[in-house]
Order: structure tokens, then C-alpha cells, then sequence
């Protein structure tokens, strides 16, 4: 019997906290609306049946939030999503009858939507932006497909993802090859983060994922370990000092026993299950800080 309750006890432990907690509260309930922006090669339900953002919308208006989810093309140049995200952000303020929101991206999100704050006359009305996982300084696995394939081949290569996008995920005039050129690590350094630069009166932050043994999303192991040797932690696809970015906040990376919290988990992908982190959880916690804040 007593190990039997031994056992127990550490079955308990290894639960996430919401699994226990049920919401209903306030502490996510911000004086601004709350965006999210997603990443590359998604959209924010994609192929119409699974969530992007894993039940993190429910978790935040379970607290109080005010959620707003926009979806542009999985594959398409930054300037191009920004110009997508700017319209809905701005059909969202309308609606919201709010004269600002707080953005969240998460991977390419997190640079299409700095894009538009900086660029494209978004910054007066953006409280607060916080970026997950995102490449600011590119991505080694963006160089390796970009240089490493041969000119010849990329029209075609990138003409049949641009045909998937637009006939199977619903792209609209899809743009594959400006997608991955505008996530190198040259790109990214020299055009782009000179090209833009933070608005003033918006708050910056930044988080990050790291697998620590291995990716609890078997897909980005190969891509986990060929970024170990050439930039370090990482979670699959972006290094650690890649997405730190304004207030670096800090490393997402599971519970001690967990192989970590790889690109995919901390979004709760892949359906929400990842040993020793809860993507729901995080972001009750990230926006709750903003409600803090003020934001």
C-alpha cells in the first residue's frame, strides 16, 4: 500500500497544473486585447482541424483575456505577411473598440509582426509585443536549405511547396522562396533588424525554447542536432540567442525530467502533449505579467 501511494504522489507531480485548474478567473484580463501571430508554414488552424495555438486561447479567456487570432500564409515573405497581419490587426482594433492590443508571434510571427510595428504605421497603437522562439538573427537550418540547395533546383523545388500551400493549406499566391531567404542568418543581421528598428513607447520581450536530451517532437531531431554543432541550444529550429529579443525573459525548457520544450511544444504542439511543460500554462503566466505591467 505504501508504494502504492509512493506511486501515486509522483504521478501527480509529473502532471501539468492545468490539468487541476479549471480557470475562471481574472488574472489574464488586460487592459489591451491580446493578438496572436503564428509562424511559418501554418496557419492559425491548420488544414482546417488543428488549433495552431494548442488550447492556449481557451486557457487565456478562461482568465480573463481578450483573444484575437490572426492567420496569414504558411509560406510567403515577411513584408508580404506583415502587410496581411496589419489588416486583420487593425479589424481587430475595430472590433475590440480598444486603441491598442498586445502581440504575441511565436517563430516567423514574431518578425512579421515586428515588420509591421516598425515599418508599416502600426507602432501607436501596439502596447506591448512578445516574441516566442523567434529567429532575430535567422536560423542555421534557413542557411543550409537556402545555400545548400543548387540555383538550378530551387524554382522547382519552391514552385511545387508554393503549389501545396495554395492548393492544399489555401495560401494566397504563396511565395516559398522569399520565405526561407528572409530567415538566413545574413538576411536577418544586415537587411532586416537594421531595417527594423523598435518603436519607441512599445514594450519588447522575448522567450525562449530549448530541447535539452532530445525533441520531444521527433520531426526536428535531425534539425536539433545539426543546430547544436553550428549555434547551440536550441529547440529544433532557432538557437536560444536567436530569440532573445528586447527583455529576454528566459529559457522554456520543461521539467527536469522532460527531454526539454522544442519550436512545436511551446505552442502545444504536438497536440499538447509535452512531458513537463504546459503551453497553456506559460501563457496564462506570460499575459498575466502583462496585465502586471499595465499593458
Amino acid at each position: 500500500m505504501k508504494s502504492l501511494r509512493l506511486f501515486m504522489f509522483f504521478v501527480f507531480m509529473a502532471l501539468p497544473v492545468s490539468v487541476f485548474a479549471s480557470g475562471s478567473g481574472n488574472s489574464c484580463s488586460t487592459q489591451f486585447p491580446v493578438v496572436l501571430a503564428h509562424g511559418m508554414g501554418a496557419s492559425a488552424e491548420i488544414l482546417g482541424i488543428v488549433d495552431y495555438w494548442w488550447g492556449i486561447e481557451d486557457a487565456l479567456e478562461d482568465e480573463g483575456a481578450d483573444v484575437y487570432i490572426t492567420s496569414v500564409n504558411g509560406m510567403d515573405g515577411t513584408a508580404a505577411k506583415a502587410e496581411s497581419f496589419k489588416e486583420q490587426f487593425l479589424q481587430i482594433l475595430a472590433v475590440s473598440g480598444k486603441s491598442k492590443a498586445n502581440i504575441i508571434g511565436h517563430s516567423h510571427g514574431t518578425l512579421y509582426t515586428r515588420y509591421a510595428i516598425s515599418n508599416l504605421g502600426i507602432g501607436s497603437k501596439v502596447a506591448s509585443y512578445t516574441g516566442i522562439a523567434g529567429p532575430h538573427r535567422g536560423s542555421a537550418i534557413a542557411d543550409m536549405v537556402m545555400y545548400g540547395i543548387p540555383e538550378s533546383l530551387k524554382p522547382a523545388v519552391a514552385g511545387s511547396l508554393d503549389f501545396i500551400y495554395a492548393f492544399v493549406f489555401g495560401d494566397t499566391n504563396p511565395d516559398t522562396l522569399q520565405n526561407g531567404w528572409d530567415l538566413t542568418t545574413d538576411y536577418m543581421k544586415n537587411v532586416f533588424n537594421p531595417g527594423t528598428p523598435d518603436v519607441a513607447g512599445v514594450y519588447y520581450q522575448s522567450w525562449a525554447a530549448k530541447a535539452k536530451t532530445s525533441c520531444p517532437s521527433v520531426i526536428l531531431e535531425p534539425t536539433w542536432l545539426i543546430m547544436l554543432s553550428k549555434e547551440g541550444a536550441n529547440d529544433g529550429l532557432v538557437s536560444v540567442e536567436s530569440a532573445k529579443w528586447g527583455n529576454f525573459r528566459g529559457v522554456q525548457d520543461a521539467a527536469w525530467y522532460s527531454p526539454g520544450c522544442d519550436h512545436l511544444n511551446i505552442v502545444g504542439q504536438l497536440f499538447g502533449v509535452t512531458p513537463g511543460f504546459s503551453a497553456p500554462e506559460f501563457y496564462v503566466g506570460v499575459v498575466s505579467d502583462l496585465k502586471n505591467r499595465g499593458y
